[in-house]
């Protein structure tokens, strides 16, 4: 069913951007088109998904109210199944089509790929779901970070390690620019502390063929392991330390997807932490939280509430203020001139802040814990 829903919308949303009424800039009289390359398929698909459920839902909330302007937003959504070069294609095939922005893409090779055609083309990158230094040093004026970099994520997740004395700390990453952008983090935030990495193992993208990285991890008795991949790979990896006799304390970012990360593991996922880039998506006592609920609950009665879908919904927040700024006939540039006026914005207990020299929005991180049950902790 989301399959379908999928192509119709996108079969539809690239038949307004391409036909008669098409104008520059992926800009209509009456809609606004971005485009989201994401993995709806293979072993990331549910981060793709949920990334996407919370865009969808903010939009559907905002043209339920008129759109912005008088214009409906349209997210046309192209799976990429965590791959690179389909990342790549299909962000040609959306400037081709002429979207006005790319939005929400889903990890770091394919927004590494995606990123010297978007700048090329000049067309805005807003919210991806990647902490990568790659995406904010050097500065490019067309990219816009919502999140928190994986440099914070990992400096909250060794701070930890080091006030609770465990200092014998492993790694276990994704062979690519994503795990190594991680494995940078956990190497700066243990330089910081005089601490060193005791040992590394490794993992291919799209693969759970984790039994290298478990002899070598667990033959050196950590007490700690932060991961960085995800959440296939990380439960496998999970699972397999455990049947080896090794069960130090597992710590992950944020992308490893938590909601299907504590899927994956089940009864095994009790006291595996994650690091957390948005508010915790049940605390209602958080203004954003409840809107994101209840918008969420709109758009589809059957969605689940999680960090991914939430982070989606932010994103679409932040993009639509950018474009209600940007004035009655925005352009790519008029929106990017109006993103860098957000100073410390509040969305309801979640605050993001653009200039024109730093488009990094948000430092916000907590720490969680699945629970016994499968539900998260804070």
């Amino acid at each position: 069913m989301f399959a379908q829903r999928l192509l119709v919308l996108a079969g539809a949303a690239l038949a307004i951007a391409g036909g008669p009424a098409a104008a520059a800039d992926g800009i209509t009289a009456t809609t606004v088109t971005v485009g989201q390359s994401a993995a709806f398929s293979g072993p990331a698909a549910e981060l793709g998904k949920d990334m996407r459920s919370g865009i969808q839902a903010y939009f559907d909330q905002v043209n339920r109210a008129g759109g912005v302007n008088g214009r409906k937003l349209v997210l046309v959504s192209l799976d990429d199944g965590y791959e690179p070069d389909r990342a790549a294609e299909n962000t040609r095939k959306f400037i081709r089509d002429d979207v006005f922005a790319l939005l929400g893409y889903v990890g770091t090779p394919t927004s590494e790929a995606a990123k010297p055609i978007f700048t090329e083309a000049r067309v805005p990158f807003v919210g991806a779901f990647t902490g990568a230094e790659l995406l904010r040093a050097p500065f490019n004026r067309y990219i816009f970070n919502v999140r928190a970099s994986y440099y914070a994520e990992t400096d909250a997740i060794v701070e930890l390690l080091a006030k609770l004395d465990l200092k014998r700390i492993a790694v276990f990453y994704q062979d690519d620019s994503y795990g190594k952008a991680g494995l940078a983090g956990v190497e700066r935030a243990m330089a910081a502390r005089n601490m060193k990495i005791i040992a590394v193992g490794t993992v291919e993208r799209n693969s759970v063929d984790v039994a290298a990285a478990v002899k070598e991890i667990s033959g050196k008795d950590p007490q700690a392991v932060v991961l960085i991949s995800a959440y296939k790979s990380c439960a496998a990896f999970i699972k397999a330390m455990k049947q080896a006799r090794s069960n130090p304390q597992f710590m992950n970012v944020s992308f490893v997807g938590s909601k299907a990360l504590s899927a994956e593991l089940g009864a095994e996922g009790r006291g595996v932490g994650i690091s957390q880039v948005v508010p915790f998506p049940w605390n209602l006592g958080v203004p954003v939280v409840k809107d994101y609920q209840r918008s969420l609950r709109a758009s589809n009665e059957a969605a689940e509430f999680g960090f991914g879908s939430l982070e989606g919904y932010i994103v679409a927040r932040v993009f639509v203020e950018g474009l209600r700024r940007a004035g009655p006939n925005p352009t790519r540039e008029s929106f990017i001139g109006a993103m860098e006026t957000l100073r410390d914005v509040d969305l309801g207990g979640f605050y993001v802040a653009y200039t024109p020299t730093n488009h990094n929005g948000s430092k916000y991180v907590e720490l969680t814990v699945i629970g016994k049950d499968g539900g998260f902790m804070r």
